[in-house]
């Protein structure tokens, strides 16, 4: 299936302002005429979830302007008010808070809902929202099942409002110079042949999270009924309830585990830079450490694509008990280059491949679409032991970076498309094609079999 792709062209990417040697990106935009009886441009806002990554999105949208903050809502009170606290310090305005979604949405008038709850609540309370007559930005993955995102996709399209999903790297201006000029216009990688990516994070990072003021949680009587017991074979305690609020990603009833989490983000490139679904998957889990767990700790896996340029696989891994000092990236490797690319500009790194139409590349750096690099030497020296050594590839590098926080231009995005002026980069539709692969990781490590795509296991 073939994904439509916004562009960003050459004159958008190098016509901001320059600081320093570099350039500093600014968001992409996708204009249309404003249509009439479209919302003013004061957005009403209200949120669904006010945990960590709610904090993410909030610290990335204050300096957008136009946006008025109305109501928060989280089942932990402490939370809401922290949001109403940062809102009140930053805009002078004290936004009403709630414990229920469906209170929240029947009481205000609102334009727009931010969802950033856990998984398992992403498609009910997103369902909801828009059913109110709101649009909504929800956080990915989309849900913790198949069946939840498509009830996503049903549910913007019935009621016609916009529905972004949090895959923020669609609305990255790396990520959309890098694909719509490097790779598709330029050629500089040739056939993409092999992908790989990965997101590892240090075992400091992955520990049970504990709360310092139990007595603020909600009680075991609330997270029930907001379905934290789902899953569990056993009547629950209050203390076993309340691991599993604080730690819902580590349950399969309650979310997609790490490679949802965190491969999600990378998977989702992959499939938007090669404009094909994946044809197959292959996969290998493992609780290498966190023994208790319901879910891999490290996962593994092979998507194999039919492209219009040739055949390609990807290999992906997401590890939560070590970092290896690797990060988070994705590597697209051709027969002509390989560029490295992550949120981070440290990550992001092109090389030409030797045999490469070297007046090509030169073209490209003139042109300001690249710059070169410091010519890397071979080991070499007095005391080597073979004499077969090639120096090493050449290396270039984008002649900017972004100047944003990785959320604010996807944010912007959907303000933008809110008022009638841009088209989503990422909405429900689109970011279902992508995340159907990435539920089949799972069940693909759980069997160590093969599993081979049908329209039944990606389409809406």
């Amino acid at each position: 299936m073939k994904f439509e792709l916004p562009r960003l062209s050459r004159r958008e990417f190098l016509s901001k302002s320059t600081l320093g040697a570099g350039l500093v990106l600014g968001a992409p935009s996708i204009l249309k005429a404003k249509e009439p009886g479209a919302p003013s441009d004061d957005i009403r806002v209200g949120f669904i979830g006010c945990g960590k990554q709610h904090e993410v999105l909030f610290n990335a949208m204050v300096n957008i302007p136009g946006l008025h903050y109305v109501a928060a809502c989280d089942i932990m009170k402490t939370r809401s008010k922290g949001t109403a606290g940062r809102i009140y310090k930053r805009f002078g305005n004290k936004p009403n808070m709630y414990t229920s979604a469906e209170e929240m949405l029947d009481k205000e008038e609102l334009d727009a809902v931010f969802i950033s709850t856990p998984d398992f609540w992403h498609a009910p309370h997103t369902v909801m929202a828009l059913e109110a007559g709101c649009h909504v930005y929800c956080e990915k993955m989309m849900s913790n099942t198949i069946e939840g995102a498509r009830s996503m996709v049903a549910a913007m399209d019935r009621t016609g409002k916009l529905c972004q999903i949090g895959h923020q790297r669609r609305s990255n201006p790396r990520y959309l110079f890098t694909l719509n000029e490097l790779i598709h216009k330029e050629k500089l990688c040739g056939q993409i042949i092999n992908i790989n990516g990965q997101w590892n994070r240090a075992l400091s990072s992955s520990q049970d999270i504990v709360y310092g003021k139990p007595d603020h949680l909600p009680k075991a009587d609330i997270l029930r009924e907001f379905g934290f017991n789902t899953g569990a074979d056993k009547t629950l305690t209050e203390e076993e309830l309340r691991h599993r609020f604080l730690n819902w990603r580590f349950y399969t009833a309650l979310s997609g585990g790490p490679i949802s989490d965190l491969g999600a983000h990378q998977i989702d490139i992959f499939n938007w830079y090669l404009g094909a679904q994946p044809k197959s998957v292959m996969a290998s889990g493992g609780r290498s450490y966190f023994k208790g767990r319901e879910h891999f700790d490290n996962v593994m896996c092979i998507f194999d694509y039919d492209t219009p340029a040739g055949s390609a696989r990807a290999f992906y891994q997401v590890l939560t008990t070590t970092s290896s000092g690797g990060g988070y990236y994705e590597s697209f490797m051709g027969t002509e280059g390989t560029i490295e690319i992550s949120e981070r500009e440290a990550y992001t790194n092109i090389y030409k491949e030797s045999g490469a139409d070297s007046a090509k590349w030169d073209k490209a750096v003139s042109r300001g679409l690249l710059k070169k690099e410091a010519a890397g030497q071979a080991a070499g020296g007095a005391d080597a032991i073979a004499s077969y050594e090639s120096a090493p590839p050449d290396k270039y590098a984008l002649p900017g970076g972004l100047s944003k926080q990785p959320h604010t231009p996807h944010i912007e995005n959907f303000c933008a498309a809110v008022r009638g002026e841009a088209k989503l980069t990422c909405d429900a539709r689109h970011a279902l094609e992508s995340e159907a692969p990435i539920y089949w990781v799972n069940p693909a490590a759980n069997s160590n079999q093969i599993i081979n795509f049908t329209d039944e296991h990606l389409h809406a």
